[in-house]
């Protein structure tokens, strides 16, 4: 398993924005793709901001793939997310899950303030 991690950042007075977005469209759309095997969404308060980091998890580089496209480290912000948000980072990290560390159990839901919806 593969995880995908992106962060991003909202001012306060918008911080509702992009979960709903992010509950609404993203993890529908994501969810269509073979090879996803879920999401989550966590938030901190920095300072005057709400960052979000979103964890999804994949089978495979060819499902990430089919997701972002060749350059598998560029970031897939859509025009409506972007909106929502004050700023985001432009790339992605991938993240393999090793055998036996627990990951897999913790990144399944078991976070604070994770927003779930799978």
């Amino acid at each position: 398993m593969i995880i995908r991690e992106w962060r991003a950042r909202a001012h306060l007075s918008r911080a509702q924005a992009y979960p709903q977005h992010f509950e609404s469209r993203v993890r529908p759309e994501l969810a269509r793709i073979p090879g996803f095997l879920g999401a989550s969404l966590r938030e901190r308060r920095v300072g005057e901001l709400v960052e979000f980091l979103v964890l999804t998890r994949w089978a495979s580089l060819e499902a990430i793939r089919a997701f972002a496209g060749a350059d598998i480290e560029r970031a897939v912000v859509d025009p409506a997310a972007q909106a929502a948000l004050a700023s985001f980072d432009t790339h992605v990290h991938h993240y393999e899950v090793l055998p036996n560390s627990g990951a897999a159990q913790i990144e399944s839901g078991a976070g604070p303030r994770e927003r779930t919806g799978e």
